[in-house]
């Protein structure tokens, strides 16, 4: 007679305990961004643009005497530029730049910082003895989110259910005046209320104005297929870690094959300060 297998129940080693651990407690200064990308509030947007799309980022900060002042975000030239039919070749940074900046420590805890991010609404510049020395983004922070209780909460509570959708036949400018009027950062592209794909902020910046390509071409043309989903019902963290993954900052979520909602890199962070 053989005798019955015996049962190991696997634990959490020493190390994997540790490194949880080492996550629930990272710094501002573990996370941020070090090199930051400035401009001028003389600067063109069209050429504040081109620097962002170039460079795979979000905002600029904005310097003025060699102090930094203010800063300009995508989403500044979505709203406050395309949005309301301003010309970006003659539309200056000084005219829809943000200030004050929101300053912060780099011996916060992360936690400490999306409660920051989400009660100021902005982007955060981190400051060691009055000097500028890093900023912290939304995708900062969800590449630094741990895996504990208060991330265990699924995306559903947080994310976006009402979906921006433009049809295909519709021009990147077009779409473009509508993530501005709609203050989103992203819109479902559709082929006959079917979607066909994702056009998102950093697309246009990126992939047409760093490029000098013209916004009329079609969307149908300049969209990115819907390769990257997740199904609903994940936890907050396993979205922060697909999104850190795949390095990008909205996640569309299924449900019976069809899109139920997007969650954001920034609704991550807000779910994660509570």
């Amino acid at each position: 007679m053989t005798e019955p297998k015996k049962k190991f129940i696997e634990f959490p080693s020493v190390l994997d305990q540790a490194y949880k651990e080492s996550r629930r407690h990272l710094k501002v200064g573990d996370i941020m961004s070090r090199k930051v990308i400035t401009t001028t509030p003389e600067t063109t947007m069209m050429q504040a643009a081109k620097t962002m799309g170039e460079k795979h980022i979000g905002s600029l900060i904005v310097m003025k005497y060699k102090t930094p002042v203010a800063i300009v975000t995508e989403r500044d030239l979505l709203s406050r530029v395309l949005a309301t039919g301003m010309d970006m070749r003659k539309t200056r940074v000084g005219d829809v730049m943000s200030y004050p900046l929101i300053k912060i420590c780099p011996t916060f805890e992360i936690r400490e910082a999306a409660r920051t991010m989400i009660n100021k609404k902005g982007r955060l510049v981190v400051y060691v003895c009055g000097k500028l020395a890093g900023i912290i983004t939304a995708s900062d922070l969800i590449r630094g989110m741990p895996e504990a209780p208060e991330t265990s909460m699924v995306v559903d509570k947080f994310m976006t259910r009402e979906i921006v959708s433009v049809d295909e036949d519709e021009t990147v400018l077009a779409a473009a005046g509508i993530m501005g009027q709609q203050r989103v950062g992203s819109v479902i592209v559709t082929s006959g209320e079917k979607p066909l794909g994702i056009f998102t902020e950093r697309d246009l910046l990126s992939t047409f104005i760093a490029r000098s390509r013209s916004l009329d071409i079609p969307l149908g043309e300049a969209c990115s297929g819907l390769m990257t989903s997740a199904p609903a019902g994940i936890s907050i963290h396993e979205a922060a870690r697909i999104m850190a993954a795949k390095h990008i900052r909205r996640l569309p979520l299924m449900k019976k094959k069809q899109i139920a909602g997007i969650i954001t890199a920034r609704d991550l962070v807000e779910a994660y300060a509570k």
